[in-house]
């Protein structure tokens, strides 16, 4: 085990001091990323990211980690105090922001309210403002979000699969106009080639889901991450036994969700049930 060090001059915020280690520990061990992405069994740009600060990784590289260099515990210590960080909560959602642009996939399911990807400026408006969020930090947190509806068109829009408790479509907005529009919206992404709808009905009974927002991403390097996320806070899940754990969960209620044309056919049905009001 390498000698103990004085921490003097080093971080003392979780990330940071994380990342010190991970940099000091591999030059001790005179290690190359590439090299030590061989010998552990991960892509190599996984262990670039943490020691650049784009990513903690998951518990289980930093126990890998530990036992390569040994140091027992040291840096699983240290993951978990950066995991925890409330300072890492919004750093949590930007990373999350750049996995979704690159994710070569998507699924979702929503048991609260549609995906932002396929939300309306309105329907995104009243959501938002449900959060706290008022005047200019609505506004640009509503742009944000409806600008990356592009993530899902165009030739190379990665596939997306989105499932929606039927209790999402009978939560209408207080427009009656508003809420068409939302609805022919999301009948309309429903025909492109690369996104696929179901719709949970409430006759499917209790599930794995039933209070968790989540979507899963696919990234380039074939691991999956998932996020899950509620009006107060989300939380970005990398941890390989965690995301599979929420995707088991997720067949499950895929599997018992209306097929592709059925949930369409119950998008229209909800359709024809908004009252003919102008919007104002």
């Amino acid at each position: 085990m390498p000698p103990r060090r004085a921490v003097t001059g080093r971080s003392q915020e979780p990330r940071q001091r994380f990342v010190e280690e991970l940099r000091l520990l591999r030059a001790q061990k005179g290690d190359s990323l590439r090299q030590l992405g061989e010998v552990l069994g991960w892509d190599w740009s996984l262990f670039g990211k943490m020691e650049g600060g784009q990513t903690l990784g998951g518990p289980e590289v930093a126990q890998a980690l530990d036992q390569h260099y040994g140091t027992p515990g040291l840096l699983l210590t240290l993951w978990e105090l950066a995991a925890s960080d409330p300072k890492q909560f919004k750093e949590r959602y930007r990373r999350y922001m750049t996995l979704e642009a690159e994710a070569v996939s998507l699924w979702h399911f929503g048991v609260s309210t549609i995906h932002g990807l396929l939300q309306t400026d309105e329907y995104a408006y009243a959501v938002l403002a449900v959060g706290g969020l008022k005047g200019d930090d609505l506004t640009r947190q509503v742009d944000a979000r409806t600008g990356r509806r592009e993530l899902l068109t165009g030739d190379d829009a990665p596939p997306f699969r989105t499932v929606l408790s039927e209790a999402v479509l009978r939560t209408p907005l207080e427009d009656p106009g508003q809420w068409r529009k939302q609805l022919e919206y999301l009948s309309g992404a429903a025909e492109r080639p690369n996104l696929t709808l179901h719709v949970l009905p409430h006759g499917a009974g209790p599930h794995g889901l039933v209070s968790t927002d989540v979507m899963f991403l696919r990234l380039p390097d074939g691991r999956t991450v998932a996020y899950t996320e509620n009006v107060h806070r989300g939380e970005l899940i990398e941890e390989t036994s965690s995301v599979e754990r929420l995707q088991r969960a997720y067949d499950a209620v895929r599997d018992l969700a209306l097929s592709p044309a059925e949930s369409r056919k119950f998008v229209m049905r909800m359709l024809e049930e908004v009252p003919c009001e102008p919007s104002t």
